[in-house]
């Protein structure tokens, strides 16, 4: 298994395990399928950053980050998405996705890195607590999906623990 950069030739692929986590779970409270056309412009704007785990040209699952909220005092806090075909699932695909995007957020000098948990989904839930994630909200009937009041778990990993913060004083504006 290699885990490398997503490229615009892997948007159908990705699509497909994202439709599926849109269509057939309760892991997203989206219910609006995405088109290979817009995973590919996610992948153009991650600049290298949106992973994928492959295993004899098969997409096994991908991961990436993006922006948590909008505002300079956010900058160095991430939102992480990952998802994987149901038969990669406790293959170890997952863990090695999501080390590898936390040296990337690293390099991109994110300090926090957000999961947002369906609390219909336990695994997700444990799979994030067994890689250092804590648990830091949970925020009752947020979402709505297949007739029912979902809670949102937000669990959060601090991955550069001891870094002073940087200078952020208010400019005039």
């Amino acid at each position: 298994m290699i885990i490398r950069s997503a490229t615009a030739a892997d948007a159908e692929a990705i699509c497909a395990i994202v439709n599926w986590v849109i269509c057939d779970t309760l892991a997203t409270f989206n219910t609006v399928e995405k088109t290979p056309h817009q995973v590919q412009e996610q992948i153009m704007a991650s600049n290298g950053t949106y992973l994928v785990a492959e295993q004899d040209g098969q997409i096994l699952g991908h991961a990436c980050f993006f922006p948590f909220r909008s505002g300079p005092g956010y900058r160095f806090t991430a939102e992480h998405s990952i998802h994987l075909l149901p038969a990669a699932q406790r293959q170890g695909a997952g863990r090695r996705l999501m080390q590898a995007l936390e040296e990337q957020a690293k390099q991109a000098q994110i300090h926090v890195l957000i999961a947002s948990v369906s609390s219909a989904n336990p695994a997700a839930i444990a799979f994030h607590a067994a890689l250092g994630y804590v648990e830091t909200a949970r925020m009752p009937e947020l979402g709505c999906k297949q007739g029912r009041w979902l809670d949102t778990v937000f669990m959060q990993k601090i991955l550069t623990p001891g870094i002073p913060a940087p200078d952020s004083t208010v400019k005039p504006g």
